[in-house]
């Protein structure tokens, strides 16, 4: 295997044992800061983040991904992002600053001043942070960058539990999204090991920029196509609905954007370094597929299949309504997976442009399904969400093919392949449940999940599954092999 193909998979591993680290300090934070402040302190935070989330779009202004895609950055180019990421940062921070009154008055909460004030500068600690994270990335630091994110994390939650402890209150989130920051900013500066200079008017960074104002478009259409369901749940069905809609979107969804996500930041620069081997790429990018395909479907499979015990031991039998939900979102949760790798195409080719208008089309996929769905109430606004993505996943790989290379054939077939054991997977656990729900809950999930396994092993009887097996043992065991 070659030194990159090492380095992907070592990076797949420190990413996603970072990932898991940083899961378990959310839950020990729900746990624990949960017994030491009140709903309204939570509250509180959660209306500033609604508006510091959409300001990071901003922020970062796709110069991250700019930065890792480049064939080429010089020192110059570099120095000039950092500036232009620290100047965004500062900027955001002086808005959310000013923005603090109005903020209170819209939501008659006038503890939201002082929380606002104080976590404006959290732009600016991530606008200072931006480019060396990034060139930590297209080093393929991940190492380095999962020690720093585990340890930001860990400091954010010890600090906040003992400002909690001292009866702070909100403050104690406001200091633990500002250690956060700050450790980050610190941990990024000494890994990287590298300072800027001046701002040099004669380093090109027009294209770089215009790549990143592409990318910023494109996550606030993300941002708005994302936020369609709620509004329509909470405006037609109200809050009932869309609590058990939120629940069921949280079981399944969130966890899996956590652990989906993160590993862009291996993919991007692995992808683009060798963009122009066209062998290599379309290996690796069919390779991805595949991995994401197999590790993350066949647990989805297995939710969906299992909804009933999983709602029952997860929720409560009270949410019991919730479990063909929660089916449908972990349906759509491998139609997007299988479509992710296209994402990192767009970037690592540098298509920043075709990404934006394919979003567009994918947004407004995604709008007209969840509209007709909500006419059937809250299980057709989960039908439309998951419609959606069957839709726009094999139009993914048509209009990708028509813009830049691409292994097409072979991610079809890969994914027919993946559909075969994820699908057969389901209905083989599904199955057991109509013979075992009786026994109760945990039994059923037991049997279930034993169940469906078995049935998934069985295809490494075939010698087509049995080389994917293959090829996903080879990249674990880069993952766990230091290079010599």
């Amino acid at each position: 295997m070659t030194s990159l193909a090492h380095s992907a998979a070592r990076g797949a591993f420190f990413t996603f044992a970072a990932q898991a680290a940083k899961i378990l300090l959310q839950l020990a934070s729900v746990v624990v800061l949960s017994r030491l402040l009140s709903p309204h302190d939570y509250g509180l935070l959660a209306i500033v983040l609604v508006v510091v989330g959409l300001g990071e779009i901003f922020r970062d202004f796709g110069l991250t991904s700019a930065s890792i895609q480049a064939t080429e950055l010089s020192r110059g180019q570099r120095d000039n992002l950092f500036w232009i990421n620290a100047a965004i940062g500062a900027a955001l921070t002086v808005l959310l600053f000013l923005l603090a009154e109005p903020l209170a008055q819209l939501t008659s909460e006038p503890d939201l001043v002082g929380m606002t004030h104080w976590l404006s500068p959290l732009f600016l600690l991530n606008g200072l942070a931006t480019q060396h994270r990034a060139t930590l990335m297209r080093s393929l630091k991940f190492r380095a960058l999962a020690i720093i994110d585990v340890t930001a994390a860990a400091s954010a939650l010890g600090a906040a539990i003992f400002a909690a402890i001292l009866g702070a209150d909100y403050w104690a989130l406001v200091i633990q999204q500002l250690t956060s920051g700050g450790v980050v900013l610190v941990g990024a500066i000494l890994a990287d090991r590298w300072l800027p200079r001046w701002y040099s008017r004669h380093e090109r960074v027009r294209n770089l920029v215009t790549f990143g104002w592409n990318i910023v478009a494109t996550n606030l259409l993300v941002y708005a196509g994302s936020q369609i369901d709620t509004v329509i749940l909470g405006l037609r069905y109200g809050t009932t609905s869309l609590g058990l809609y939120n629940r069921a979107f949280q079981l399944v969804m969130t966890p899996l954007g956590q652990v989906r996500a993160p590993m862009k930041g291996v993919a991007l620069p692995v992808l683009s370094r060798v963009q122009q081997d066209p062998p290599r790429f379309d290996l690796y990018v069919s390779s991805a597929q595949l991995a994401l395909g197999y590790v993350l479907g066949i647990p989805l499979a297995l939710v969906a299949a299992l909804s009933d015990p999983v709602v029952h031991i997860m929720l409560g039998a009270q949410w019991a309504d919730a479990a063909p939900i929660i089916s449908l979102f972990a349906t759509a949760g491998l139609l997007t997976t299988l479509s992710f790798v296209g994402y990192w195409v767009y970037l690592a080719r540098g298509l920043g442009r075709q990404l934006f208008v394919y979003t567009i089309v994918t947004t407004c996929i995604k709008i007209g399904c969840i509209a007709a769905g909500s006419m059937f109430g809250v299980l057709g606004v989960a039908i439309g969400f998951t419609v959606a993505p069957a839709i726009a996943w094999p139009l993914s790989l048509f209009w990708l093919s028509r813009i830049t290379p691409l292994p097409t054939a072979q991610l079809y077939a890969g994914a027919t392949r993946v559909l075969t054991v994820t699908g057969t997977t389901a209905v083989s656990a599904w199955g057991t449940t109509l013979v075992t729900l009786p026994l109760g809950a945990v039994p059923t999930l037991a049997i279930g999940v034993l169940t469906g396994l078995l049935v998934a092993s069985a295809f490494l009887l075939v010698p087509l599954f049995r080389n994917d097996a293959l090829k996903l043992t080879d990249f674990a065991r880069l993952m766990i092999r230091r290079e010599g």
